[in-house]
């Protein structure tokens, strides 16, 4: 019997009833296993088992599961062979994650002919995504004569299955990683201070045409949070802030009252591919904003950097309006929350923020809306390295 007709067997049986997973064979040996997110948890558990029957009877102990969601023990005991690679849903993954990742793929498979890897899955299914578009590129590395079909096959998966699911952040890390692999991207390996952050006036969000914003950061050092009444709000860092790796930027809305925050935007971006003293991200190119319709379609997120802490002369710093109020380090719960206090774990918005400083500013004028920036430093480097 062919391997391409078993494994065809393989996906009739998976058709022949219904199942709450989605199992696909990308290629004859990588496979993807996708969970709805808000899959009652005991049937979970009962499709992890019948997952791990499928693999072992076609597959024997031949397969690796690499999962990309939440550490479970109920998977190790099911299955012979697991990694952990979890990031946050809706999230790129550090940069070195999906390259540690893409390493223990090819390792794997080159080891032996019959080994097949196993994707993982349950939430969104851009995790899998970002993780075989990297492969695509990382796979041209140590290309065969056999490549091509097998790129194609990621590709029609990536395209069909996934490419709907993508954030723009992931999109992001994907063009990232291809672009250092191939060298079309230089690495940029000197220190990146940041001194401001520019975010526009979002007026759609504010009850009644006032403004009442908040802008407060997660990080271990000193700053100065500003903001105005004008197109541009200005976060200024004195003293400015070394920055190195991975970063992400989350901007909340949340009423006054409320007891809940909404996403207006984040973004993700890595300092080694920062060439420059300006970063600029649009509205497409920032993660909820780009589906948002209250955020305006000609807006911008941008970041002004500098080699060193010092300001640099000759050069024009944006300033607020001087009548605007500024009250720090609140201790509103709310402003306190932290999500990301280990990237690396299942989170959810957590009242305990017990690693992080935290600053706040509140801007008040006639509105009842409040806006927090939240600014995390996920990474404090990043070692490329190829299989």
């Amino acid at each position: 019997m062919s391997r391409s007709k078993s494994v065809e067997q393989v996906m009739e049986h998976v058709m022949e009833r219904h199942y709450d997973f989605d199992l696909t064979y990308i290629t004859e040996r990588i496979i993807s296993v996708f969970f709805l997110p808000d899959l009652e948890e005991q049937q979970y558990r009962r499709n992890l088992q019948e997952v791990a029957s499928m693999l072992k009877s076609k597959h024997q102990d031949k397969f690796l599961l690499l999962n990309l969601s939440e550490k479970r023990h109920d998977i190790t005991r099911l299955y012979p062979k697991v990694q952990d690679y979890a990031w946050p849903d809706l999230h790129a993954p550090p940069l070195d994650r999906i390259c540690a990742v893409c390493k223990a793929m090819e390792t794997w498979l080159t080891s032996d002919p019959n080994n097949v890897v196993v994707l993982h899955c349950k939430g969104n299914k851009g995790k899998t995504g970002v993780i075989v578009a990297a492969y695509m590129h990382y796979s041209k590395i140590t290309a065969g004569a056999d490549q091509a079909l097998t790129t194609l096959a990621m590709r029609k998966f990536c395209e069909d299955k996934v490419s709907s699911s993508l954030q723009s952040s992931q999109k992001r890390y994907i063009y990232y990683f291809g672009g250092l692999l191939s060298g079309t991207i230089k690495m940029n390996s000197s220190p990146l201070f940041l001194h401001q952050i520019l975010i526009p006036s979002l007026p759609n969000f504010q009850a009644g045409g006032g403004q009442f914003y908040r802008l407060h950061f997660f990080l271990n050092g000193n700053f100065q949070c500003e903001s105005g009444n004008s197109q541009k709000l200005c976060v200024t860092m004195e003293p400015a802030l070394l920055l190195k790796g991975d970063i992400m930027v989350k901007c909340y809305h949340w009423r006054r009252r409320a007891t809940e925050r909404e996403v207006v935007f984040r973004v993700q971006f890595h300092t080694c591919t920062v060439h420059g003293a300006q970063l600029w991200f649009g509205k497409s190119e920032l993660d909820q904003a780009c589906i948002d319709d209250r955020f305006p379609p000609d807006a911008t997120v941008e970041f002004i950097f500098a080699n060193g802490p010092e300001k640099i002369k000759g050069q024009e710093y944006h300033q607020n309006d001087t009548s605007i109020k500024v009250e720090y380090n609140t201790s509103d719960p709310v402003v306190r929350w932290d999500s990301y206090e280990n990237f690396n774990l299942h989170h959810e918005d957590s009242m305990e923020s017990k690693k992080c400083f935290t600053y706040t500013s509140k801007i008040y004028s006639h509105g009842q809306i409040l806006l927090s920036l939240l600014f995390y430093l996920i990474k404090n480097h990043l070692v490329l390295t190829r299989a």
